[in-house]
């Protein structure tokens, strides 16, 4: 059985529980763990994988061999990582350049959700600039964004103020000009987390579905007392715990895009539950 997972207290409970049902656990030393996706999605390279949530959604969408397990592997509030080297607000973000590492990418399609939802931005009137495809090869960026000539990196564009924004979480560069867009983000990230009821989460853990079964209810089972040590807020845990934050996204990916249709948690839960032979009530 491959195992993908970034932190290695995730990967050592994962590897132990899945000894202990009867597999030959191996863990595959992929980083950052975000290489594993294409592969994992696309040709079953791994049996459990973390995952971004919209890459989930998007195999999901597309057909692809791919499940929930709910377990959340990375969360975080996102208002900040909408950035700029001029003054912050947005009120003049309608015209501008804003570059994001990929049209599918988890923080991308958070922050377009927030900025269409809660300050009234229609998406089309900015001009989007993308760098990398997305994991899932039949899908295609819409129409009216464009992608950046090949051999762009958009840190480099954006600090050379090629970009007049950009959208960047782990790969934004360290300069004391970067200024966050969105005023005061962080506790902006936190009202909108009280007022929702649940945070942004950006990774997930994701099984093939044709994986042993035994093992992977074993693998949750011990994530699920790892992640619970963390902030609640920011580590959710279970289907009822997963079901607000990725019923968010699933909608703001729809709406911008990204899946070629609609995706229910439900159909998430259905399709877990099927390939293990367990009531949803075993995953929360």
């Amino acid at each position: 059985m491959k195992i993908v997972l970034g932190r290695d207290d995730l990967a050592a409970a994962a590897l132990e529980a899945a000894e202990t049902a009867g597999a030959s656990p191996e863990r595959l030393g992929i980083r950052p763990v975000h290489k594993a996706s294409r592969g994992f999605v696309n040709d079953g390279t791994a049996d459990v994988c973390e995952l971004a949530i919209v890459t989930l959604l998007q195999g999901v969408a597309y057909g692809k061999p791919v499940a929930l397990l709910p377990i959340t592997a990375l969360g975080r509030h996102q208002h900040q990582t909408l950035v700029t080297l001029g003054e912050a607000g947005l009120a003049g973000v309608r015209g501008k350049t804003v570059g994001v590492r990929s049209w599918s990418q988890t923080t991308g399609v958070w922050l377009r959700g927030f900025l269409a939802d809660d300050y009234g931005l229609d998406l089309s009137e900015v001009d989007w600039i993308t760098y990398e495809d997305g994991h899932v090869p039949e899908y295609t960026d819409p129409s009216w964004t464009k992608r950046a000539p090949e051999g762009s990196k958009l840190p480099a564009d954006f600090l050379d103020g090629k970009l007049d924004y950009g959208i960047m979480g782990n790969e934004l560069p360290s300069d004391d000009r970067i200024r966050t867009a969105i005023p005061d983000a962080l506790a902006v990230a936190e009202k909108w987390a009280e007022r929702k009821g649940f945070a942004p989460i950006n990774h997930v853990v994701a099984f093939d579905p044709a994986a042993d079964a035994k093992a992977v209810l074993a693998i949750y089972d011990a994530l699920a007392a790892q992640v619970r040590t963390g902030p609640a807020e920011l580590n959710p845990v279970g289907f009822e715990g997963l079901r607000g934050p990725v019923t968010e996204v699933a909608r703001y990916a729809f709406e911008q895009q990204v899946l070629p249709r609609a995706v229910s948690f439900d159909e998430l839960v259905d399709r877990t539950c099927e390939a293990l032979g367990v009531s949803a009530s075993r995953l929360g």
